[in-house]
């Protein structure tokens, strides 16, 4: 027999085809016969201030695959005596609050008539009293005209136009002497000596303000007309972690001061004076100070705060709040 390499005509026999192992069959031994929809995810918040000595919980969780949110608070004191239960469903479009106690509701909607037309409304079931108001956004971006009237109608409605540097709203007031006055109130801002510039202007008195900020400092100056009050507060950065903040008015010598500083992210030291109470005081925040109890440090939020009056020194207070949150 001839070699493969030497023999031209010589070709490689095909492999046999293999048929693929047969796959099992997909059995529903480890299935249950009976599904249940799983318990949504809780969170409990509970916060105690030391200086009326009552605890608040809320209760809170998701529905129907957050669609809609439940919550569920009430205050207790140190005796355990229940005060204010409240129970609220809030969804996107539908609200609904209801006290306990006063066996009260008050249901607010909004509603998405177009792509620039909006309705919310508010109503109390126990006052039969309530709100609708619609707020229509011109095609420009910055401008947007409001009207809200209460429901039942007691005079025309209150017409709020804005645009990208203030607004002006007109409203029906009654007075004593006169039964329907036209009231007018705006504000309006503007760029001035590379700082921001308001005007606002309501029952017959109109503030000036002006914010000059930079990286270091900011100033903010407040004039009160006819008055002719004036007050103005200042901040200076001392460092990265370090700030002081000067208040005074100069119509009443009232003047108020306080310094502020971080360790981080989650530790705050504040001190200030406040001449007006004659009162010094000292607070420190574990947790951020604005921020909510989820984000801060095993989910806590601790402050501790002394103050200590100026005419006794003896009846200094050392009080405390806590915010704790749970993940159940």
């Amino acid at each position: 027999m001839e070699s493969a390499a030497g023999n031209p005509n010589y070709t490689v026999p095909p492999t046999p085809a293999v048929d693929p192992p047969p796959q099992p069959l997909a059995t529903t031994q480890n299935r249950p016969i009976f599904s249940f929809p799983r318990r949504p995810a809780l969170r409990v918040t509970t916060e105690f201030d030391s200086e009326s000595a009552v605890f608040f919980h809320k209760i809170s969780c998701k529905l129907l695959g957050s669609l809609a949110k439940f919550k569920f608070s009430f205050h207790n004191n140190s005796k355990g005596d229940v005060s204010e239960p409240q129970i609220s469903i809030v969804s996107k479009h539908l609200s609904l609050h209801y006290d306990l106690e006063d066996h009260n509701a008050l249901i607010k909607s909004s509603i998405d008539v177009g792509p620039r037309l909006q309705l919310t409304a508010a109503h109390d079931v126990k006052a039969q009293q309530g709100e609708v108001t619609m707020v229509a956004n011109v095609a420009d971006p910055g401008y947007a005209l409001e009207l809200s009237t209460a429901v039942p109608s007691v005079g025309l409605p209150r017409a709020t136009f804005r645009f990208p540097v203030g607004e002006v709203s007109l409203q029906e007031k009654e007075e004593e002497e006169i039964k329907n006055v036209l009231s007018v109130s705006g504000i309006l801002k503007g760029n001035i000596l590379k700082g921001i510039c308001t005007a606002q202007y309501k029952d017959d008195e109109l503030k000036l303000r002006y914010c000059y900020k930079d990286e270091e400092m900011s100033f903010h100056p407040i004039l009160s007309l006819p008055s002719n009050a004036l007050a103005f507060a200042f901040k200076r950065r001392l460092g990265p972690s370090d700030k002081l903040s000067y208040w005074y008015n100069c119509d009443s010598t009232f003047w108020s001061a306080v310094y502020k500083h971080t360790y981080g992210k989650d530790f705050k030291f504040k001190a200030g004076y406040d001449s007006e109470v004659r009162l010094g005081w000292a607070s420190l925040w574990v947790g951020d100070e604005g921020g909510k109890a989820k984000t801060a440090p095993m989910k806590m939020k601790v402050q501790f705060m002394l103050q200590v009056p100026q005419d006794d020194i003896k009846s200094s207070v050392l009080m405390f709040r806590v915010k704790k949150r749970w993940d159940i």
